[in-house]
């Protein structure tokens, strides 16, 4: 009886753990399926994944296009013709100027391209440059010394709570997305 009781309960946990541990790391949205799942299916771009962990480079549109809002201020404009959410439209990113900068928020600050260079890289920063970025607010290109050293607008302050894991998955997506821009910027 009590070997009975022991293996019920032992059971009894391990499926309700399991339970615990699926329902708090795979749900997104309504839907319930996984956040590498969701970004694949988010991203409004086609992705490059060669040479880059296709699970990354998924969580991280995942946090780009469902948590972070980035094409609201990077993508200008961010939605195309007639997939403006806010006016009641179905949502339709901008795919051609997506990620590439250029909203302009007040004379001299205007969004910056975050679309990889033709060195791979999203905005031609290092992996140390952008987690420096997203969690100290240095405007590595110094654009502003007469305003501050660091990032105006750009919400630095919320990223910076992100972990490594979740910047570096940012930068793995944004390394896996079409460069936006001049030839020699891109490398065409």
């Amino acid at each position: 009886m009590k070997r009975s009781l022991i293996a019920a309960f032992t059971l009894f946990s391990t499926v309700f753990g399991l339970t615990l541990l699926l329902s708090t790391t795979s749900g997104y949205a309504q839907g319930g399926g996984s956040k590498i799942k969701a970004g694949s299916d988010l991203a409004p771009v086609p992705l490059n994944l060669k040479g880059l962990n296709p699970a990354l480079v998924r969580l991280g549109s995942y946090i780009v296009n469902a948590q972070g809002g980035c094409n609201d201020c990077h993508t200008s404009p961010p939605y195309a013709e007639g997939g403006d959410p806010f006016l009641g439209q179905p949502e339709v990113i901008n795919a051609a100027g997506y990620l590439a900068g250029g909203t302009e928020f007040f004379p001299g600050v205007t969004s910056r391209n975050l679309t990889p260079r033709a060195n791979g890289r999203p905005a031609g920063f290092t992996l140390a440059q952008f987690i420096e970025a997203m969690r100290e607010g240095t405007d590595i290109r110094m654009r502003h010394p007469d305003i501050s050293p660091l990032l105006q607008v750009m919400p630095w302050p919320v990223y910076g709570n992100m972990s490594d894991r979740e910047l570096e998955a940012i930068y793995e997506f944004l390394r896996a997305i079409p460069c936006v821009g001049d030839a020699d910027r891109c490398g065409s």
